[in-house]
């Protein structure tokens, strides 16, 4: 009666069958690692968040690099602004509109930090300048998020040259420190709060959106693991209809024969 599981036909449904299994597995499997990578930087992210304010200087070196697990960390530093080496951040979304953010060195006795002052709207082309209000004047004392210097994999965004002057892709503090006659800091500080305060100034920089950890992956891995018990047992479940329907053809035909 199951002879006809060798035949080609159902041969070629065995391997596929067998080929799908690992795959949904390891499919699975992947969705769940992101899920954990995410959730973990969730967690960290959550808790740096809730950190008290510390200095710069004590979680970031000039020339050094920001550790992941410094992420938006709340971190204070006093300097001046240097206007003149100011550069606009290219396609930026912010409330559903695309500009600019607006990024300008903070010189201070060790180095430079580089400070995203926020988000501005783009000008009426997309290579045009955008309108950026200016830096409070003298000393300043800034709080903000650290955050580790951008790149193409951690962004998504790929860089290019041929920008017009004063616009980049990337905050990119290796890339941009190449053009400025003092050193910078490994990370850069998205803005919060400054004393003297700007007025006007850029739209501030919302708070990161942590979501859900990873929640949305964790359900990807539950579904590709689900679809293996589908596979199998739509699998089965042919084998018996098959079985099925040759057992009622093979009763039919003597009764046939017999007519």
């Amino acid at each position: 009666m199951y002879r006809f599981l060798v035949t080609p036909r159902w041969l070629g449904f065995h391997l596929l069958v067998l080929a799908l299994i690992p795959a949904f597995f390891f499919l699975g499997k992947w969705q769940y690692g992101r899920f954990e990578a995410r959730s973990a930087a969730s967690t960290q992210i959550t808790a740096n968040l809730k950190e008290p304010v510390v200095s710069l200087e004590s979680v970031d070196t000039v020339g050094g690099t920001v550790p992941k697990a410094m992420r938006y960390r709340s971190v204070t530093v006093t300097g001046r602004y240097d206007p003149a080496h100011e550069v606009v951040v290219r396609r930026r979304t912010q409330n559903s509109r695309v500009g600019f953010y607006v990024v300008t060195p903070l010189v201070t006795s060790q180095g430079a930090v580089l400070v995203n002052r926020g988000w501005v709207p783009a000008g009426a082309t997309a290579d045009a300048h955008p309108r950026v209000p200016a830096p409070p004047g003298g000393d300043v004392t800034v709080t903000g998020r650290l955050r580790p210097a951008e790149s193409e994999d951690d962004t998504g965004i790929r860089n290019r040259g041929g920008l017009p002057p004063g616009q980049v892709l990337l905050i990119d503090t290796g890339v941009i420190g190449k053009s400025l006659p003092y050193q910078l800091f490994g990370g850069f500080v998205e803005l919060t709060e400054q004393e003297p305060q700007a007025d006007p100034a850029p739209d501030p920089v919302p708070r990161p959106d942590v979501g859900g950890g990873g929640g949305l992956n964790l359900a990807y891995a539950v579904q590709w693991w689900i679809f293996i018990g589908v596979g199998v047992g739509g699998w089965a479940m042919l084998i018996r209809r098959e079985a099925r329907d040759l057992r009622k053809a093979g009763q039919e035909s003597p009764a046939k024969a017999s007519v």
